[in-house]
């Protein structure tokens, strides 16, 4: 490794806040969801969590963006705070959101309501627990239709029967009638799946849609989403931990660590030449999938908690290269999330000069 690899890269690389939003856009297209400088927090007894600090990034029309990261990287708290589902009375929420240019941060409940399911809809993790158990899951359907439309219970029936048709329901006017607990699992997120995109959003967003489901189900949920996707032209955000969905439906990758971002990308660029020492860890604790033993080589520790983030770089007590950043940098100054030569368009907060040489030398041998 040279000596290049163990500098720090300061100064001309530091880029302003709007550059760093407009350069993740590798389209280059109109983004139709933009976050800027997002911090989600919730005072508690105990102290503030910091569940999101300083996220920017930005989703066109018709891409897939993919946020990656263990349990309580920020990933479902930023999301929601795109939703305006955070409660305004216990959490504290500053930066700029904007879907198609309107801003959303700050606007009232009422308005929220008009822009959930109309211009933005979500997908949860759990169907069962998302879909009231006491009403017909045409009567669901129908009442999200009707919210955003005034039209007769009989055109909102008609429309349900449809979007149940398109999300591979059989016999979907007869099931129309059928309780969420007539369904099974992959039939329940089919459904929660229709439910989002019966009014047509602009925005998507999945939140691990596919964790409880088998892995056969998982592939057709996921090809699901994917062709939909091309049928609406919608924006996808996928929230997810495991990899190998990302490498099968999405376009762009951010990697989160508690509540930053620490890296982004073209989905093969991360996957074929990762950055940060994270992602290098997500990467080494995935068996190969040749079948073919090998040494899983997981992150030490765990993530550390949001009421008490670590001084400088957070990853910085699991991560194996400190002592190779001169000046103590690692633990006293939070990286910024600079622009790398790699390719166009990746970002990357570390304070290793090169972190890719480091990667090929040492990390790319260990992969599986």
């Amino acid at each position: 490794m040279s000596e290049e690899a163990v500098t720090t890269r300061r100064g001309p690389d530091t880029v302003s806040r709007a550059r760093r939003v407009q350069q993740i856009n590798p389209s280059g297209e109109t983004p139709y969801l933009v976050v800027q400088d997002l911090v989600v927090s919730f005072p508690t007894a105990d102290g503030v969590v910091k569940a999101v600090q300083g996220l920017s990034y930005s989703v066109p029309l018709g891409r897939t963006l993919a946020i990656v990261g263990e349990s309580g990287s920020g990933k479902s708290v930023s999301s929601m705070a795109i939703m305006g589902l955070h409660d305004p009375r216990s959490t504290r929420i500053s930066g700029s959101i904007k879907l198609g240019g309107v801003e959303i941060v700050d606007r009232s409940s009422e308005d929220m309501r008009k822009i959930r399911g109309a211009e933005a809809a979500m997908i949860f993790q759990d169907p069962q627990s998302s879909l009231h158990p006491f009403f017909t899951i045409g009567s669901q359907i129908t009442e999200a239709y009707r919210a955003h439309h005034h039209v007769s219970m009989r055109v909102a029936r008609e429309r349900a029967v449809d979007l149940l048709g398109r999300v591979g329901i059989p016999n979907p006017r007869r099931r129309l009638d059928d309780y969420p607990h007539q369904f099974s699992g992959g039939m329940r997120q089919r459904a929660m799946i229709a439910m989002a995109l019966v009014n047509d959003p602009k925005l998507l967003i999945a939140d691990e849609p596919t964790t409880a489901l088998d892995v056969t189900v998982q592939a057709q949920i996921l090809d699901l989403i994917m062709d939909l996707q091309q049928d609406f032209g919608s924006a996808v955000v996928f929230i997810t931990h495991d990899l190998g969905v990302v490498a099968e439906t999405a376009d762009d990758i951010l990697v989160m660590y508690a509540g930053r971002c620490v890296e982004y990308g073209a989905v093969n660029g991360i996957l074929g030449r990762p950055l940060h020492p994270y992602t290098w860890g997500l990467l080494e604790s995935i068996p190969a999938i040749s079948g073919e033993p090998t040494r899983l080589h997981p992150i030490p520790g765990l993530p550390p908690s949001l009421l008490a983030v670590p001084s400088g770089c957070p990853f910085h007590p699991r991560c194996e290269f400190p002592s190779r950043v001169p000046y103590g940098l690692c633990t006293g100054e939070v990286p910024d999330l600079i622009p790398r030569t790699v390719e166009p368009n990746r970002l990357s907060r570390c304070h290793l000069a090169s972190p890719d040489e480091v990667f090929q030398a040492e990390i790319l041998p260990r992969l599986p």
